[in-house]
């Protein structure tokens, strides 16, 4: 399952997202990873969730991106959720490949059953027709 949460830059997505992680963590049966573009949420976040700043690992655009998510999940097996603050900017996305990397990452969560809950600056509106079903907060 991939799900999203959108809206514009500073409309409080990553407060979203955290208080999402920190509340699913109680139930979660898994491993919960955490990926944003600096370790700043640290604090913030569960001890029991990994926090992985991508920064740190020279991903340079999507397909890396794509390689360096797969690169986690073949050394866990027991990974159930990942969760991806500022995901254009950890991804090195532009809006208009959004749609290719989004159905890649569908693909991930079908075939290794882990789930995906992304933030993204976006409107609703500027989303792929295809993602839209998927948003569970727009702000």
């Amino acid at each position: 399952m991939v799900q999203f949460i959108v809206g514009k830059k500073g409309k409080g997505k990553t407060k979203h997202l955290l208080d999402k992680v920190n509340t699913e963590i109680k139930d979660v049966q898994g491993n919960v990873v955490y990926l944003d573009k600096s370790t700043k949420h640290m604090f913030e976040l569960n001890n029991k969730i990994r926090l992985i700043d991508v920064s740190e690992y020279m991903v340079t655009d999507s397909d890396e991106f794509i390689g360096f998510v797969c690169g986690i999940i073949s050394q866990d097996h027991d990974l159930q959720q990942m969760y991806f603050d500022s995901f254009l900017k950890i991804a090195c996305l532009e809006a208009e490949d959004l749609g290719k990397v989004i159905g890649k990452i569908e693909k991930i969560s079908e075939k290794f059953h882990v789930d995906f809950v992304i933030s993204i600056s976006l409107d609703e509106s500027e989303l792929p027709e295809s993602v839209r079903s998927n948003i569970i907060v727009s702000l």
